[in-house]
């Protein structure tokens, strides 16, 4: 394929206190997307971080022309990050993953070669999770669950790691404002027609500080959040 023929790439990372790991991130994509297209970007979305995270940005956008910045004020929840991201990612392809460093951006390209033809969005699974038993044991029932109530495509819903044609995320709209977000995505996607294709990439356990999702708020907020959707989509169907 000639290279005037390669779609663009928008590559966006919702970060929340991530001041130690999102320079590397963004400097990684910046790195690999020059030999996998010729348009691209890198957006972070940074959801009202009280750490160094926007100083760390500011300073990456002064020397990265492809760079740009989604600041939200407050915290939005990461639904409401991702749901910024999608909204100001303008590129025929989407790419996102997590800004806390548990997933290596540089895997992308392992997962372009199965964007086919008939394939819609490109899902990554853990090899192995590297994370706190505990960790372990809520991600592994949240994942079972989710499958049970939703009959997802998908195996592993809960790694953050997708490559999606823009044009089948305009098919859908997106209201999660927790990690909630994450079935509404795959399973309108689904509803929406779209063909997925899966592939195992590496998941690494967080050098810097807490994984800010694994707290007993936001958890709670993350499986009523849950439920309400399985209320909405499987017993009222209602978009």
């Amino acid at each position: 394929m000639s290279n005037n023929l390669r779609p663009g790439i928008s590559v966006f990372f919702p970060a929340y206190n991530d001041a130690h790991s999102i320079g590397k991130l963004v400097e990684d994509a910046l790195k690999i997307l020059p030999d996998l297209t010729d348009t691209y970007e890198v957006i972070v979305v940074n959801d009202g971080s009280a750490d160094e995270t926007q100083n760390v940005l500011d300073e990456l956008t002064s020397k990265h022309q492809a760079l740009r910045i989604v600041r939200h004020e407050t915290n939005k929840g990461y639904g409401g990050a991702l749901q910024s991201g999608f909204r100001a990612a303008v590129n025929d392809l989407v790419f996102y993953t997590d800004g806390d460093g548990q997933y290596d951006v540089r895997e992308l390209v392992k997962l372009l070669p199965l964007l086919g033809e008939n394939v819609d969005v490109v899902n990554g699974y853990k090899l192995e999770r590297t994370d706190k038993m505990n960790r372990k044991i809520v991600g592994g029932f949240y994942n079972r669950l989710a499958h049970f109530m939703f009959s997802l495509p998908i195996r592993d819903v809960d790694c953050d790691f997708r490559l999606i044609r823009r044009e089948i995320l305009g098919k859908i709209s997106l209201h999660s404002t927790s990690g909630s977000i994450c079935v509404e995505l795959v399973y309108k996607l689904r509803k929406a027609g779209a063909n997925f294709e899966e592939i195992g990439v590496n998941h690494y356990a967080r050098q810097h500080g807490k994984s800010q999702f694994f707290t007993v708020r936001r958890v709670s907020k993350t499986l009523l959040d849950f439920f309400l959707l399985w209320l909405r989509l499987i017993v009222l169907r209602k978009n």
